[in-house]
């Protein structure tokens, strides 16, 4: 499988310039790399953004990340591997992916309260870019086609 065209934030040097001060940001938040990864993973099994499932997967697992933790992210509701802050950060992270499927409030104030006992302001400034940028990538990425385990320059 070939992409369609060079990743969009490549052709276009200032993009991902952007892109690359929003991450140094996320990187400067107070969240761990697992956390990060494990998030990004979450966004992009929603998005259904292979080049993004696949690295997220590598990057959890070159970070020691378990296995069953890794094989989990999907059905992390169920499974025993996370912890109650790592469940609140899953669950912005779905919200806020799925924001065409909220009627009203796109964040509920209940959701709200449970992410914000975990993490503190600049933490949460983190997840949101953070899930927005991977939204950003994995729109990117289905756009053009991108290839799971495409290495970039």
């Amino acid at each position: 499988m070939q992409a369609r065209m060079t990743n969009p934030a490549y052709v276009l040097p200032d993009a991902m310039k952007g892109i690359g001060s929003i991450l140094k940001a996320v990187n400067q938040g107070g969240i761990s790399q697992e956390l990060q990864e494990l998030v990004g993973l979450r966004t992009s099994q929603i998005n259904g953004c292979s080049a993004c499932v696949h690295g997220h997967t590598v990057n959890l697992r070159k970070a020691g990340a378990a296995d069953e933790r890794v094989a989990a992210v999907a059905a992390w509701r169920e499974a025993p591997f996370f912890t109650e802050a790592e469940r609140a950060a899953l669950e912005l992270a779905e919200t806020v992916t799925r924001l065409a499927d909220r009627s009203a409030d796109a964040v509920p104030d209940e959701q709200w309260a449970r992410v914000s006992a975990h993490f503190d302001e600049q933490q949460l400034s983190a997840l949101i870019l953070l899930i927005g940028v991977t939204n950003l990538f994995n729109r990117l990425n289905a756009t053009i086609k991108e290839p799971a385990g495409v290495t970039w320059s």
